[in-house]
């Protein structure tokens, strides 16, 4: 788990460096609120298109090489938007990182082969809290990086290099999850046609819903990363630095949350007791938002926000992995990070009509009508769970 969690960090460290200059860099090549959402759209949408693809592909072959090679395709992306000095080039930049943005999903499933049900949800926090990191030393490197100079030459390659390294590390470090016997076994599962259909494997062990959740999920947290930056810079001038700094000190607490206190938390409250209150605290930080005209109010509304989401990705992985047979894991787990990245797709895209057509408020206002069904989704789900295991005969 510790070799994982590394290779993961380096990986979104590189990522998290763009979160910060893409509204200010694209603006400098002629780009509107609305082109800067189909940017993100962009690579959200090719990422939704390959996320099966990869996941599909670490079943056949291992996770070890499947993530190695995204980590490389992630790298030249990186390099080309530092390079980029037309719109066009930011478009196809940030496509070509979306088609080999299949880390997430493999490495989920990676952490999924190497724990048990007891321990699951701490491992599937660990790679939680590895994105937390890499959202604390990204978007303050790339913010710091920056500067003041308007040029994001710097920060793109930084992130190519932590691609690198993250090469270096898995090649050097990480061992392959899936035994040969398991991968001759998945190969010769997949030649022989045996539930190929993606939607009957996710409604034999009833996840179909799981998986429009993941959607719904990343829809609500990518439209929060995408408004808030553009939010603050009008109403409060903030710079690419500053937002940095925020979404920091935001990647700390998740570090917190997840890597340290989830299995806690886990232990005494259950996955869908932890749930509900996680996407009860996200539906509060977006009710927040929808009110808030201050700094203080507005920094607490993403803080509030993003504390429960970050809690509620690792748990809905969790919880259907345990749902899912181990030679489809791979399989599900592409399904779910491409969910997740259509969720990327539709989450900026209607927001920046949104404020284009309502502002900033408003559109808040609207995705927390979003998070209503979210909270009433998991409420539901919580319940059949556990009428399910009352049910269950005493061992």
């Amino acid at each position: 788990m510790p070799l994982l969690f590394g290779v993961v960090l380096l990986d979104l460290i590189g990522f998290g460096i763009v979160i910060p200059i893409l509204p200010f860099l694209s603006p400098q090549l002629g780009a509107g609120e609305l082109d800067i959402a189909l940017i993100i759209v962009t690579y959200a949408a090719c990422a939704g298109i390959s996320g099966p693809f990869w996941g599909r592909l670490s079943d056949r072959v291992g996770r070890k090489p499947v993530i190695m090679i995204c980590l490389a395709g992630g790298a030249l992306a990186y390099v080309a938007l530092g390079l980029a000095d037309e719109l066009w080039m930011v478009f196809a930049a940030r496509g070509f990182a979306g088609l080999m943005a299949g880390n997430f999903g493999v490495a989920s499933a990676m952490m999924a082969d190497i724990t048990g049900p007891e321990n699951r949800a701490r491992g599937m926090g660990l790679i939680g809290a590895a994105f937390g990191l890499g959202m604390i030393l990204g978007p303050l490197l790339g913010g710091l990086l920056a500067g003041d100079s308007g040029s994001f030459v710097l920060p793109c390659l930084f992130a190519g290099v932590m691609s690198v390294l993250a090469i270096i590390a898995a090649a050097l470090f990480l061992p392959e999850s899936l035994s040969r016997e398991k991968i001759a076994a998945n190969r010769l599962l997949q030649r022989s046609g045996e539930q190929t259909s993606m939607l009957a494997i996710l409604q034999a062990g009833g996840n179909h819903g799981f998986v429009f959740q993941f959607a719904v999920h990343t829809a609500c947290v990518s439209s929060a990363t995408y408004i808030f930056p553009l939010w603050v810079a009008d109403l409060l001038a903030w710079t690419a630095r500053d937002v940095g700094l925020v979404f920091g000190v935001q990647g700390a607490i998740m570090v917190v949350l997840q890597g340290g206190a989830m299995g806690m938390m886990v232990r005494v409250l259950g996955e869908w007791g932890l749930l509900r209150i996680a996407v009860l605290m996200f539906l509060g930080g977006v009710l927040l938002a929808t009110f808030a005209s201050s700094t203080p109010t507005m920094v607490a509304s993403l803080f509030l926000s993003m504390s429960g989401a970050t809690l509620c990705m690792p748990l809905l992985n969790t919880l259907i992995t345990q749902r899912t047979p181990a030679a489809f894991r791979g399989r599900v787990m592409g399904t779910t990070a491409a969910a997740s990245s259509w969720g990327r797709v539709a989450g900026p895209l209607l927001s920046g009509l949104g404020l284009g057509l309502i502002g900033y408020s408003a559109t808040w206002g609207a995705w927390s009508l979003v998070l209503m069904g979210y909270v009433y989704w998991v409420i539901r789900e919580s319940r059949r769970a556990a009428d399910s295991a009352d049910a269950l005969p005493p061992p």
